[in-house]
């Protein structure tokens, strides 16, 4: 397959605001389920950007899944969704075709006032927000900052493999920083590209996680056909948590790179699986 040049820089972030008019449940790792409704959505407005989703092998899309407040479910691994609350999605599109994406999602959700299905209720559309950026403006962005401390809320299971598949439990500095490396060199143009080794992550940041707020996961994020004709779940171990990063002996250069990378990172999501819920976060960077 021919790979395009990657000529375009744009980078989105859309937020979603929704309610249910009735009560339901939904899985315990809603992600999953979330994707599937926005492949749907977008498949009514664009099979070809649809399938470009779905079989990219770049994360192009980065869901969130479902943020607010739940009911018990007395159905097990799940939770209720209840009437009346506002419920978010955050949705990160780092692909260079990322307008396709937007459009299709803006004619299903605001134009023509679809609904996100979910296999036991639905979500009507309140609000619809966005914004964008590029990497170039994230470099910029970061290169204002003065031996910068980075904070990164993991909020949902954050899956990062390492070798093979298996899977890292902790937020180490070197498994974070270069999954968001090879997203932003997949996405970035050739010129923009970073080159930050794992030897120079590992001698100049140093990560600090706040082990009150650590927790590991066994979220879903598949189901495939079986021999006996049922679907097996697929699942994937991850982590959640606050951690904080900072620089040790570190030159300009290299935490000018991984604070864009951080910023990056709530556009992108971290590890792996971030279409189907995993890896969103939200990053703080302040100066010290």
């Amino acid at each position: 397959m021919e790979t395009q040049p990657k000529t375009d820089s744009r980078l989105r972030q859309i937020e979603l605001s929704l309610r249910a008019d009735h009560r339901f449940a939904v899985p315990l790792s809603d992600g999953y389920s979330v994707y599937s409704a926005l492949l749907a959505l977008l498949q009514s407005s664009d099979e070809t950007t649809s399938a470009r989703v779905h079989d990219s092998n770049i994360g192009s899309l980065h869901n969130s899944g479902l943020r607010g407040p739940f009911g018990n479910s007395d159905r097990s691994h799940h939770k209720l969704v209840t009437p009346n609350t506002e419920y978010s999605v955050s949705l990160g599109i780092t692909d260079p075709e990322d307008e396709a994406i937007f459009e299709a999602l803006v004619s299903s959700l605001v134009l023509a006032d679809e609904s996100l299905e979910l296999t036991h209720g639905t979500l009507h559309l309140d609000s619809f927000e966005s914004e964008n950026t590029g990497h170039e403006e994230l470099l910029s962005q970061a290169s204002t900052f003065d031996n910068p401390s980075i904070e990164i809320e993991f909020r949902t299971s954050t899956c990062i493999e390492e070798a093979g598949s298996v899977t890292t439990m902790f937020p180490t500095r070197t498994a974070v920083f270069s999954s968001l490396l090879g997203k932003w060199n997949n996405t970035a143009p050739h010129e923009l590209e970073l080159d930050v080794d794992r030897e120079t992550l590992a001698a100049s940041v140093i990560e600090k996680p706040d082990a009150r707020s650590y927790q590991t996961h066994s979220v879903l994020i598949n189901r495939v056909d079986s021999s006996d004709g049922n679907q097996q779940p697929i699942f994937k171990q991850g982590f959640s948590g606050s951690c904080t990063f900072e620089f040790k002996n570190a030159s300009d250069s290299v935490q000018n790179a991984v604070t864009a990378l951080a910023l990056f990172a709530e556009y992108s999501g971290v590890g792996s699986a971030v279409a189907r819920g995993c890896g969103n976060v939200n990053v703080e960077v302040t100066n010290e």
